[in-house]
């Protein structure tokens, strides 16, 4: 009842707003609800209510007495096909005897009461099996609902053999022969050898009789004496034994029904072959005259497969059938015959069930699917893009195989020539397959549609074999496919003489020989004399790097000046240009070169030009008031990669003498804004500058020669082409790209060119997280892992990368410092940053100079915000600070400025910071390059002291992860364009499939 006056309840609750807008309560209305019980008292009052309810209406204990009891329906099970049982119970009387069987009537939720653990066990296995019971089947149950234990049950075979030995083992399990049990025997479990099914065939006068039995070591049982025999148990009056293997049931639920077989005398030899073949039985017992012997052979697989009106590209589906040779007789795999009788032999070739389940096995393993056909028959399927690796391991293996009766051919030789033309090169080439052969063009066009095969002018398949594409497939998929022949540019004469050293079979003419010698002179060039006019000493390594770009220009090549960061590349291009400067003011036709650079390094480029090349007249093409009045007073045009952007629609037509790119790594994406627009550029000759021209993959390489020698490596898609049949002899495919690109790419490291550099010394500090910050790292990293792991599983890892990149940052910025995830931790430490101020404190007090590189800008704020509060002098440069100059000067020159906070990619590249003896990474990069520019800001031409690099790691976190992939890529980079231009030897298959990513 409600109290006076209170407000309405509605659905439980009261309205606010009516309560809101009534009268103050009455005496009577407050003294009603003075006497009311608190509410936790009426909370906990309501929950008590709950459980009684619940516990009135739980069912009642188990009777002491009472027994659960199996009972094996006979009709039923032989009716069903395997074992009927049902579920009943008693009670034991007084006198020792026991009730009626009654039906069981026990919800799911009551096995617990029980008080047999046997009968738990043996209920909860049919409970959980959720069985559902036929309708011809009811009769011999009530019905029940979900929660009821069905009290008749049909097991199905696997169910069977776990609840009949539990059922029997309690000594209540018996045949059903009425209603009252209590005289029945209950059944025994025969504990001996599984029984075997066998035939047996035998002449009665002049017929021929087939009847079974059962067997096991000297015992034998006639087919109609058990009791009752299902797939897996044979019951004889008062045992249950085990039936072996996969017994023919229609076999013996025939013979047990209608006797025996018989047949006239004459059809003897037709009978044993039928019996054979279909029967199913490891034996049949037969007299002498029918004696025969029982072979299994290894069978020879075959496989036909049957190649759709699409033919054979990438996108296709083959349907393949299998079959199986024994001793030259076929039989299909979806046949289910037994195996064949050779009568003239006296031999039955039983098949080898396990040997045809491997051929099976292997068909999965190389991609194929069993698929049903419109004709409800089943075949096996395959994607033809896996066509060549399968037939290939096929038949290795042994197997034949053909294809709409034609069979697939193994190359032989492969022969190549190349010809002149007018200013290309012709390449002709062939591959034999027998008595008929495949012309280059047309292999050409198979590799580009991605088939595996190629279909030869008898109507045969010739394979493109795994050895061919590794080798082959890239290079001259470069080249453009002409009516029997490839043709190739002028300056492709480098990838034309990588792919003939790597055929033994290759010829070519006179000309082409003389340009091959040419380009080998590469090896050899010599050092040539500095301009009369170049400000400084040239060191030999940099006066070889002069000839070499003479080498270039003699052949109107491009080329990437590689050299390790910090050796003087700028110096080199900038004796170059003064050798052009030279050339014009003898009386040459030479126009302006225009060297591009980022934003950061203008100023550098200017002060070395005007310390080395005082009379290179350089124009400053940036800024608001920047313009092209004056550039043909100039002979150095400087810009920027966003400039050049901006105006690229009116520099796109001015003619450069040279292009040079400076950090040439900025245009290694093809697809990007920049590398579009420096392609766009027109120059007489080309180069870029870059310590790093590979830093991720090959396609990074590709955007970089297609700018210095356009079309020399094809198109973009050609790197796809190197995916297809790559996967064993790695080093190869790698060895052929690096000899093409070998004369283009100049590369000499600090320990080859500048031994005078004092010597630098790397070390790697381990930092162990404190108890916060390493909880803080492990709640995050389970986060993501039990998160990232779900959504790759629902989405795939394509779609799912944003947030893989996202979980990598976020712990790596968790192994840095707590603030960099929780900004209300800012003033929390970490590991890393108490390490390095310490060290930073050694270093000032001993009168040093440090350089902290990170690459997250908050960190680096954290630090300058602890220097600040300990009055330390530094200097800072981010992508936001603007005058560079007069930062880089204050710490190269104020011997109380001794530190210097600089981000990763800010101020990794284009500085001179010699003052510094000690260079501190906070936070490892995925490419061990970036951090090597960092460190060479100091350890470069011009330093006198010992230079000392510590890497901060944190220790069991993705950092260290991050160091074994460094080690991963610096390999790779290595592997095309290494220091010496040799292949590592060690590079790893799965490094290949990094550079091919």
């Amino acid at each position: 009842m409600a109290a006076p006056n209170s407000p309405e309840i509605r659905d439980g609750a009261f309205d606010p707003e009516e309560e809101k807008e009534s009268e103050a309560p009455s005496a009577a209305e407050t003294a009603w609800r003075l006497q009311q019980p608190p509410a936790w008292k009426v909370q906990l009052a309501a929950i008590a209510d709950t459980r009684e309810q619940k516990n009135r209406t739980r069912q009642a204990a188990w009777p002491p007495k009472r027994q659960v009891v199996y009972q094996i329906d006979v009709p039923a099970s032989n009716t069903a096909g395997t074992v009927v049982l049902i579920l009943g119970t008693r009670d034991q009387r007084a006198d020792g005897g026991f009730t009626r069987v009654a039906d069981l009537k026990l919800q799911r939720n009551g096995i617990e009461r029980l008080s047999s653990a046997e009968d738990r066990k043996i209920l909860a296995t049919i409970a959980g099996a959720s069985l559902h019971v036929p309708s011809q089947f009811t009769q011999w149950g009530g019905s029940f609902g979900s929660d009821q234990i069905p009290s008749s049950c049909v097991l199905t075979s696997p169910l069977a053999t776990r609840v009949i030995p539990d059922a029997i083992r309690t000594g209540r399990c018996f045949f059903q022969p009425g209603r009252t049990q209590d005289s029945a025997e209950p059944l025994r479990l025969d504990e001996g050898e599984p029984w075997q099914f066998e035939l047996d065939v035998k002449r009665n006068r002049d017929r021929w009789v087939v009847d079974g039995f059962f067997r096991r070591t000297e015992e034998q049982l006639g087919v109609r004496a058990p009791v009752l025999v299902t797939p897996n148990f044979l019951f004889t009056q008062d045992k249950a034994a085990k039936l072996a293997g996969d017994p023919p049931m229609e076999w013996i639920a025939y013979l047990r029904r209608s006797r025996s077989i018989e047949a006239p005398d004459d059809d003897g030899e037709e009978l044993l072959e039928n019996l054979l073949r279909t029967a199913g039985v490891s034996r049949i017992g037969v007299p002498a005259e029918l004696q025969y012997d029982d072979v299994t052979l290894t069978p020879r697989p075959f496989l036909r497969l049957r190649v759709s009106s699409e033919g054979l590209s990438s996108s296709a589906k083959l349907g393949a059938q299998l079959s199986f040779s024994y001793d030259g007789h076929r039989i299909s795999a979806e046949d289910p015959s037994a195996g064949y009788f050779d009568a003239s032999a006296r031999r039955f070739l039983r098949r080898n069930v396990r040997a045809e389940q491997v051929a099976a096995e292997l068909l999965m393993q190389l991609g194929f699917r069993l698929q049903e056909t419109p004709s409800r028959e089943t075949e096996w399927e395959l994607a033809v893009s896996k066509l060549l690796r399968a037939v290939r391991v096929l038949v290795e293996a042994g197997w034949h195989i053909d294809a709409d009766g034609k069979v697939f051919r193994q190359p032989g030789a492969f022969r190549l020539d190349v010809s002149t033309g007018v200013d290309w090169f012709e390449l002709r080439g062939e591959i034999d397959y027998g008595d008929t052969r495949a012309k280059l063009p047309e292999l050409i066009e198979a590799l580009k549609r991605g088939h595996s095969a190629v279909r030869l002018e008898d109507g045969t398949y010739g394979l493109l074999s795994e050895d061919w594409l590794q080798r082959i497939g890239m290079l001259i998929g470069m080249g453009t496919a002409e009516a029997d022949y490839i043709r190739f540019r002028w300056n492709q004469a480098g990838v034309l003489d990588a792919l003939l050293l790597a055929q033994g079979d290759a010829t070519w003419d006179e000309t082409f020989s003389r340009v091959r010698e040419q380009l080998r002179s590469f090896d050899g060039i010599k050092t040539v004399g500095q301009p009369a006019e170049f400000v400084g000493h040239l060191r030999d390594y940099q006066r070889e790097g002069l000839a070499w770009m003479e080498f270039l220009r003699r052949f109107s090549f491009g080329g990437c000046l590689a050299d390790d960061m910090g050796v003087g590349k700028t110096a080199q291009v900038l004796a170059m240009l003064e050798t052009r400067r030279a050339s014009k003011a003898s009386g040459e036709t030479i126009k302006p070169s225009l060297v591009v650079v980022p934003k950061s390094l203008v100023f550098n480029w200017k002060l070395e030009a005007a310390r080395f090349t005082p009379k290179l007249r350089v124009l400053d093409y940036t800024g608001a008031s920047r313009s092209l009045d004056d550039l043909n007073a100039c002979d150095l045009m400087l810009t920027t990669y966003g400039t050049l952007r901006r105006d690229i629609v009116s520099l796109k037509d001015v003619h450069f003498d040279y292009v040079v790119l400076d950090e040439a790594q900025i245009v290694k994406n093809s697809s990007t804004e920049s590398a579009k627009t420096v392609r766009l550029l027109q120059a007489q000759h080309r180069l870029a500058l870059s310590g790093t021209p590979i830093e991720n993959h090959v396609g990074e390489l590709f955007a970089l020669i297609d700018f210095l020698n356009p079309g020399m490596l094809g198109t973009t898609g050609v790197f796809k082409l190197v995916g297809v049949g790559i996967r064993t002899s790695d080093q190869e495919a790698l060895r052929l790209l690096a000899r093409t690109v070998r004369p283009f790419i100049l590369r000499r490291t600090k320990e080859q060119v500048a031994r005078e550099l004092p010597a630098k010394t790397e070390q790697t500090i381990y930092c162990e997280l404190e108890p916060d910050q390493r909880k803080l790292y492990d709640e995050l990293r389970q986060h993501y892992r039990l998160s990232l792991l779900k959504r790759i599983d629902e989405e795939g890892l394509a779609k799912s990368k944003i947030h893989v990149l996202e979980a990598l940052l976020r712990l790596r910025q968790a192994a840095c410092h707590p603030g960099l995830i929780d900004t209300n931790r800012i003033d929390e430490p970490s590991a890393k940053t108490d390490a390095l101020l310490e060290r930073l404190r050694e270093i000032r007090e001993e009168g040093h100079k440090a350089l902290v590189f990170s690459q997250f800008t908050s960190l680096l704020k954290i630090v300058r915000d602890r220097l600040d509060k300990d009055g330390v002098a530094y200097e800072y440069l981010d992508g936001a600070t603007r005058n560079r100059e007069e930062v880089v000067e204050r710490f190269q020159n104020d011997p109380d400025c001794r530190l210097f906070l600089i981000s990763l990619k800010a101020g990794g590249l284009g500085l001179n910071l010699t003052a510094a003896e000690y260079v501190f990474l906070l936070d490892p990069w995925w490419n061990p390059a970036i951090e090597a520019q960092a460190v060479d800001r100091a350890h470069r031409i011009g330093q006198t002291r010992h230079v000392f690099a510590y890497r901060l790691i944190a220790r069991d976190t993705v950092e260290e992860k991050v160091l074994e992939l460094q080690k991963t890529k610096k390999d790779l980079a290595d592997a095309i364009i290494s220091a010496d231009n040799n292949l590592i030897r060690d590079l790893r298959a799965e490094d290949l499939e990094l550079l091919l990513s």
